[in-house]
């Protein structure tokens, strides 16, 4: 057998991720609310894995088809479809088991024959003020173009108007999500004050179909069916095939490929007829996914279900806590300065980001700021802090990704913004994404000038930053700031010679850097010395990466590894990868992370980085990850790294057969990393701040 059989193909491998979601709302240990939450993130999931992932396969068999080649990728993606049928038909039951949990706690979600005559009146009158106002429908007929106006992901009524010896006429009816709630609480009868009864937007449209379209059609009939379409959400082949094959494409082959649907969903009790009609107006091609489902799509606004019952119906609070280490301090300066600093998202406080690029804004001392942006809050503070240190005399310089998958269009208002406040606006090299997590101060002190950086994990997002886990690092050390600044140099000048000593960054030294330090744990563990590697990704599917772990386990090397979604290796196989154990953690935080740590002979050597181990982030991408020098910061992030594996609760068996099974707990202590790792910080930032009160206590005061 060769290496390519211990290979998961990435999608299959996506799936299984999802699937360990859908079993968070399988949990009945998890609030029910939580669960409903779950439902919605597992369908938002789902939409983006169909306009990427689904995506990419489908154009991999066109492609295959021009070139007249057999094409693995039909077989993948009769196993997705396949798969996804099955993920779909286990949603369905265990939406329809929660709404019964709901409803023995007093929660209803009901449909528009559910309700009473008065609260039906109610809404009729509630739909009238504030929905009809938003709803326009679009009647299909031949000079209408579907696919130009029908939005990617969105949730749309079908109706169906039917007058005796006529052709029944078809509309098609956007839920104006964007304008309203999705959820609307119906008032109750008198003496049921405790009942509450939610309903969706949708059924209140389905129940006031006569208001929208009487005295404009003639009918005898009227129905609405739910319905959903996902698009291809990158059509860029360059990463793909070569160029050459790409311009000598057809133009036919070029339209085929862009922006096309993927996916068709649909009311299963949708009339044939009607299932047909959509099918051809959205040019549904064989390769598409064409799937019945339930009464209810876009269940991706359930991540914001809200929770109208007691507080126990939903996750207890776990108020982010501050770094002792900024505490201590009279400024942010002043306390990097002293040493690294290290936070922990969610479980540390993200202000104090956004506080260290506010008081750099205004700082007499600063000269320059420089920030990469991926992703931002809709209120970014971090973005407002870069126009006042702009108004404030500054030199700021953003660089703003373009790309940032579903944030173009934000990204790209941000940009505008900036530019008007005076703010110098970089958007990098084209084909080169920057998915670096930098930001470097420049201070006037004592006559030179000293920088200080951030390198993350995650983004500069307030909002994220509460329910992703991520490590900042906070450092004055020059060797990594000037680094640091050579990253912003590259940037603005990618054709430019650049060397780096300690940072690995990506597309410069990444895959060169990270192979050299798998291959010296393979020469300690030949020369008995102490060799392992403990890996932490969101994403492990680089072939040659895989390959060479397979190696480094096959030469005794002890690999752990904590991967979140996507992994293509397989551990535990005798003669391959037995000494490799890999575990996947889904709680109520994204794992967002990105750790590496390697033995060395005893002398451990820990990183942090924004990359993943996937071709694109290694090789097609700007990342940055940063060596961690302070002993206390290796052995922190190590500790933390501990109980997680130790976890015997949220923990997953990674396997060749994606089964998902849990760790098993035996007789060991049952632990949830995350709440554990919560205490862990939040205790150790209390030791912290101790320690220096009775330091300063007893230190005399100078005479």
């Amino acid at each position: 057998m060769t290496l390519d059989t211990y290979h998961v193909d990435k999608e299959l491998s996506w799936l299984s991720f999802n699937e360990r979601v859908l079993q968070e709302a399988a949990d009945k240990s998890v609030p029910i609310i939580e669960r409903v939450r779950f439902l919605g993130i597992f369908s938002s999931n789902l939409d983006e894995f169909y306009q990427v992932r689904f995506a990419d396969v489908k154009r991999r068999i066109i492609i295959d088809e021009e070139r007249g080649v057999d094409s693995h990728a039909k077989e993948l993606l009769s196993k997705i479809q396949a798969k996804v049928v099955k993920l779909n038909q286990d949603f369905d039951h265990l939406y329809n088991d929660i709404l019964l949990e709901m409803a023995r706690r007093n929660i209803f979600l009901v449909n528009e024959r559910q309700l009473t005559d008065n609260q039906s009146q109610w809404l009729k009158r509630y739909f009238r003020s504030n929905i009809l106002p938003y709803i326009t429908p679009i009647m299909l007929t031949k000079d209408v173009d579907v696919l130009s106006f029908l939005k990617d992901a969105y949730s749309y009524l079908a109706v169906q108007l039917k007058k005796e010896g006529e052709e029944p006429k078809y509309a098609l009816i956007e839920i104006p999500t964007d304008d309203l709630d999705r959820f609307i609480k119906v008032p109750e009868p008198k003496g049921k004050r405790q009942r509450k009864t939610i309903i969706l937007l949708d059924n209140i449209i389905r129940l006031c179909l006569d208001q929208i379209f009487s005295g404009f059609f003639d009918y005898d009939t009227i129905d609405a069916y739910a319905m959903k379409m996902t698009r291809d959400a990158e059509y860029d082949l360059t990463n793909e095939v070569e160029h050459s094959l790409l311009e000598n494409m057809s133009e036919s082959l070029d339209q085929r490929l862009t922006a096309l649907p993927v996916r068709f969903v649909y009311q299963r009790d949708m009339p044939p007829e009607m299932v047909s009609k959509l099918i051809q107006v959205l040019k549904i091609s064989d390769y598409d996914s064409v799937l019945p489902g339930a009464r209810y799509h876009n269940f991706r606004d359930f991540i914001g279900f809200p929770n109208v019952g007691r507080k126990y119906l939903e996750n207890p609070p776990l108020p982010p806590f501050e770094s002792a280490d900024f505490q201590l301090h009279n400024n942010a300066f002043d306390a990097i300065r002293e040493r690294d600093i290290l936070l922990y998202y969610p479980y540390h406080t993200f202000r104090h980001m956004t506080e260290l690029v506010r008081q750099a804004s205004f700082d007499p001392s600063v000269r320059s700021i420089r920030i990469n942006v991926y992703r931002v809050a809709k209120n970014s503070r971090i973005i407002n802090s870069m126009i006042d240190a702009a108004n404030n005399g500054k030199r700021v310089t953003v660089v703003v990704e373009l790309q940032a998958r579903f944030d173009e269009e934000a990204n790209i208002e941000w940009s505008r913004v900036l530019t008007d406040a005076g703010v110098k606006v970089v958007f990098g090299t084209p084909g080169l994404k920057i998915h670096s997590k930098l930001c470097l101060i420049s201070r006037r002190e004592n006559g030179e000038l000293r920088d200080y950086g951030h390198i993350g994990t995650g983004n500069f997002h307030e909002k994220t930053a509460r329910i992703y886990t991520d490590f900042a690092l906070f450092t004055a050390d020059q060797q990594i700031t000037s680094e640091i600044r050579k990253v912003f140099e590259f940037i603005e000048n990618p054709y430019r010679p650049v060397k780096f000593n300690h940072l690995i960054v990506s597309p410069r030294n990444s895959r060169r850097r990270i192979q050299k330090l798998i291959e010296r744990e393979i020469e300690h563990a030949k020369a008995k010395r102490k060799a392992g590697i403990t890996l932490k990704v969101n994403n492990l599917v680089d072939k040659s990466l895989v390959n060479l772990l397979y190696r480094a386990s096959s030469e005794g090397v002890k690999i752990r590894m904590i991967v979140r979604g996507m992994c293509s290796l397989v551990p535990g196989v005798k003669g391959v990868s037995q000494n490799i154990k890999a575990i996947s953690i889904v709680d109520r935080f994204l794992e967002h992370p990105r750790v590496f740590a390697f033995e060395n002979g005893g002398e451990r050597d820990v990183y942090i980085s924004s990359a993943d181990w996937m071709t694109r982030n290694i090789d097609n991408r700007i990342e940055v990850g940063a060596p961690i020098r302070d002993p206390r910061l290796k052995d922190r992030i190590m500790d933390i790294l501990e109980i997680q594996f130790s976890d015997r609760t949220k923990a997953r068996i990674i396997d060749k057969e994606m089964s998902n099974t849990y760790v098993k707990r035996g007789n060991k202590k049952k632990i949830r990393s995350q709440i554990e790792t919560y205490d862990f910080l939040k205790q150790l930032e209390r030791q912290e701040l101790k320690h220096a009160e009775k330091l300063q206590h007893d230190t005399p005061p100078s005479k």
